[in-house]
């Protein structure tokens, strides 16, 4: 491999150096994967309006999430399992959005626990929860969680059962003999069996409670005083019973295509949910960005900023620490670079006549 100068090269080095098992579980979505296609194909369908002879000599793209400021609106989606991608894990996760400013989320099934990350250092950090049937468990982590110093939950909605992804299933997927789910390891939950198609779906079957309904939006209110993120959300309908509920913000998510197949790119649902929203509270994107054209993209169509998830995994595969530092310092620099090319010099500068849909193009051109 020459020089890296794209976030997506990273992928290859990635399957080049782990298991197939391993690689197979980061990369594979659900079914056909039409939708883990169509969530980065969906970005390239929407083009640039730029405006030209505007100073763009300085240039901010600081934000804050939930009332914390971030270097950018670039922030880390929970991924599980990260130290089957590298001996480091999350710590190195960690420690690469820490040194960049900006947030991580911690998956629930991580292989080091909350405790484990908050020793790192200081960072933003948010938990992803998945509710389990028994609440004690869930009311045990979230306070762990918010004793650790971890700042919000991002509560995953869209998994009442494991989609279904083939490749785990032709692998025989399960969490490798030396990693342990680290955050239920005291509580007998931090094993995955053998089982006779993903391991994974198995557990998930066995643990995760499908009767989880907006009524436990105000339960997790009621254990915590963590703001809540709600995650999975991809219709006005569902966006306008999230602010009913109370939640803090909206995160859009087809969860990297691994749920419902054929469900829409998280960017083209993005508009409907924003709308909704009525700007009551922020929606953030998480799904398919690769670029910073891509973060421009959905920064346009209403988010506040944007989650990556499989780029941090690959990366991490690849180079570790550096691998996710370099993941984040590309895409910043992808990102200023089309905020100058468009025109913009701070995140408010960006709007909806920057980009041009084919919703867009299928309506007739207003005379100026």
């Amino acid at each position: 491999m020459g020089e890296i100068t794209n976030i997506m090269e990273y992928q290859a080095i990635a399957k080049q150096k782990l298991p197939k098992m391993a690689y197979d579980y980061y990369a594979s979505g659900a079914e056909d994967e039409w939708t883990l296609k169509e969530n980065r194909e969906a970005f390239s369908r929407i083009l640039f309006r730029p405006r030209i002879l505007i100073d763009v000599s300085k240039i901010d793209i600081t934000t804050s999430v939930l009332g914390f400021k971030i270097s950018m609106p670039i922030m880390i989606a929970p991924t599980a399992f990260q130290k089957m991608a590298h001996p480091d894990g999350e710590y190195a996760t960690a420690r690469a959005a820490s040194a960049a400013g900006t947030i991580m989320t911690l998956s629930s099934w991580a292989t080091s626990s909350v405790e484990e990350v908050a020793s790192t250092g200081p960072g933003i950090r948010f938990f992803q929860l998945y509710v389990y049937k028994d609440r004690k468990v869930v009311e045990q982590l979230v306070r762990r969680a918010e004793k650790a110093g971890f700042k919000a939950i991002a509560l995953t909605v869209d998994t009442p059962r494991l989609g279904r992804r083939e490749a785990d299933i032709k692998n025989r997927f399960v969490l490798p003999p030396h990693l342990t789910l680290k955050n239920f390891e005291g509580l007998d939950l931090g094993k995955m069996d053998q089982a006779n198609d993903s391991g994974l779906a198995s557990y998930v079957a066995g643990q995760i409670d499908r009767t989880l309904s907006w009524k436990d939006v105000k339960w997790l209110q009621s254990i915590t005083s963590m703001p809540i993120l709600v995650k999975g959300v991809v219709t006005a309908e569902d966006a306008r019973l999230a602010v009913h509920s109370g939640a803090a913000g909206i995160i859009v998510s087809n969860h990297g295509a691994r749920q419902l197949d054929y469900v829409p790119a998280t960017i083209s649902a993005l508009e409907e949910v924003v709308t909704a929203a009525q700007g009551r509270i922020p929606v953030y994107l998480d799904g398919g960005v690769r670029r910073g054209t891509d973060v421009f993209k959905a920064l346009a169509l209403g988010a506040a900023g944007i989650f990556i998830g499989r780029p941090v995994v690959m990366a991490l595969a690849a180079e570790g620490e550096a691998g996710v530092r370099s993941v984040l310092r590309m895409l910043r620099e992808e990102f200023e670079l089309t905020m100058a090319l468009s025109g913009c010099t701070t995140l408010a500068d960006i709007s909806r006549t920057h980009i041009l849909t084919q919703g867009d193009r299928r309506r007739p051109t207003p005379r100026l």
